[in-house]
């Protein structure tokens, strides 16, 4: 450790990654991966499901959406208690809640006890997100801060990959109507590791500065930087979480609740449901359900890679367009695919020319998706919120999302009963064109400040940024 002190926020925006670092982000990680896991398992899942338990399309929209809203109070809740308590208290608490809901969810033995331990478990993942987001944020180096919350946000693709797949192997080992508890049930592995592991992280020291405790901020923050810190005491914080909706930060609070919401009506609607809607549009009259499922899962899996080359260019994109282009820009990809979607229709048991245009389109919206809104909604709550209201901020975004992915994945289904599904994939389309609206008229930049300049740390006119455009 270097002899010469340094200032707190200089040591923390310029340190060099450390093991600790990387401990940090891989843990906070896995909690992504395991949400897109389970995000992608249960859409493999659901046509079993359904055809177990004579689920009408009401019923399958209600399991499907237990998870999101789940997530949705689990977010709004815990994220706050994430300001107040810390951030390592939760970052174990919900995680448990994950482990022992997800193994429920595999026992279930009817729609309603299905139904019950699916919102338990979306707890603990809508927990997840103001927690570990928050924790990245807090390490990082503001020069790669944006690379690193995008990469970590990136183990969702990866987590829907292996959903896919597990699900895919299941089904194709043991194709029989009850394989979906083996599918939920595997969740819970990864899940317990991950959970031990996370109870051996230091608590993150700009929390520790920002609630008085600043020799407990200086030790952390040498453990993490290896450099002799200079601390002075700060006033703690009077923020409250009525704040977020004050003159100050209500311009903030609108980027990042309205197109989180909007973004995840269609990624969860359309992400859920890719199998069932391919077995539609591309697989119809392709044997009996079982049969379908399989084909839908590989053409889904084929489509998830989309998701994983989309986050690789929002790592690369991110500090170069920043945060707002490249929202605007993924929100453009997704309205197109959509519209080309609802165009196409449902062509029963389509082949040649059509086949391939469904699966362009799908492969357009995944790629713009997550190269995007996935990743910049998640990234932008932590970086426009001074400390004390970071948590509470991104909670409260995060929760906006869910409740956008279960108004998605609930509507879906019955909106294609009703009107088709050329017009509700045209609804999601105009629900992405709002999405880039919304980012154009309140975005402002955030990458390559510190947390206290992008955040406004202390400061009640908030930070001193420009609005950026296309």
């Amino acid at each position: 450790m270097s002899s010469e002190s340094t200032d707190f926020q200089s040591a923390m925006d310029h340190a060099k990654l450390k093991g600790l670092h990387w401990k940090i982000w891989f843990l906070s990680a896995m909690g992504v991966f395991l949400d897109g896991f389970d995000l992608f398992i249960i859409g493999v899942a659901l046509p079993l499901i359904s055809h177990q338990m004579h689920m009408s399309k009401t019923g399958l929209g209600l399991v499907g959406a237990a998870a999101p809203l789940g997530a949705m109070i689990g977010a709004f809740t815990l994220g706050r208690y994430t300001d107040k308590l810390g951030r390592k208290a939760m970052y174990f608490f919900d995680l448990l809640f994950f482990v022992v809901f997800t193994g429920l969810s595999a026992l279930s033995w009817s729609t309603i006890s299905l139904l019950v331990f699916r919102f338990l478990l979306g707890i603990g993942i809508g927990a997840d997100y103001p927690i570990s987001s928050t924790y990245v944020s807090e390490l990082m180096p503001k020069k790669i801060r944006g690379r690193m919350l995008s990469s970590a946000f990136s183990f969702q693709a990866l987590g829907a990959l292996f959903g896919a797949a597990v699900g895919l192997a299941i089904l194709m080992l043991d194709p029989a109507p009850n394989a979906w508890r083996f599918m939920l049930a595997i969740g819970v592995v990864p899940a317990i590791i991950v959970l031990v592991l996370r109870t051996t992280v230091p608590e993150s020291p700009r929390w520790q500065m920002e609630h008085g405790d600043a020799e407990k901020a200086r030790t952390s923050a040498e453990a993490l930087t290896g450099q002799a810190i200079a601390v002075e005491p700060v006033r703690k914080s009077t923020l409250q979480y009525k704040d977020l909706f004050s003159a100050a930060y209500l311009k903030r609070t609108i980027l990042v609740t309205v197109p989180w919401f909007l973004m995840d009506i269609g990624l969860y609607g359309i992400g859920i449901f890719t199998p069932t809607i391919l077995s539609v549009m591309a697989f119809a009259g392709h044997g009996n359900f079982i049969h379908k499922d399989i084909l839908s899962t590989q053409g889904a899996i084929f489509l998830d890679v989309f998701l994983v080359v989309g986050f690789a260019l929002s790592i690369t994109l991110i500090e170069r367009l920043g945060r707002i282009r490249l929202q605007m820009i993924g929100f453009a990809g997704m309205a197109v695919a959509m519209a080309l979607l609802a165009v196409v229709g449902v062509p029963k048991g389509a082949q040649g020319d059509s086949t391939l245009l469904i699966f362009f389109g799908f492969a357009l919206f995944n790629l713009a998706v997550n190269m995007g809104p996935n990743a910049t909604t998640w990234i932008l709550p932590t970086e426009v919120f001074p400390t004390s209201l970071r948590a509470s901020g991104h909670g409260l975004a995060a929760a906006s999302g869910k409740f956008g992915a279960a108004v998605g994945i609930f509507l879906l289904p019955v909106l294609e009963q009703a009107w088709g599904l050329g017009v509700t994939l045209g609804m999601i389309a105009l629900a992405s064109f709002i999405g880039l609206l919304i980012t154009w008229l309140f975005g402002y930049e955030t990458a390559g400040q510190s947390l206290e300049e992008a955040g406004g740390n202390g400061n009640e006119k908030g930070p001193r940024t420009k609005q950026v455009t296309a």
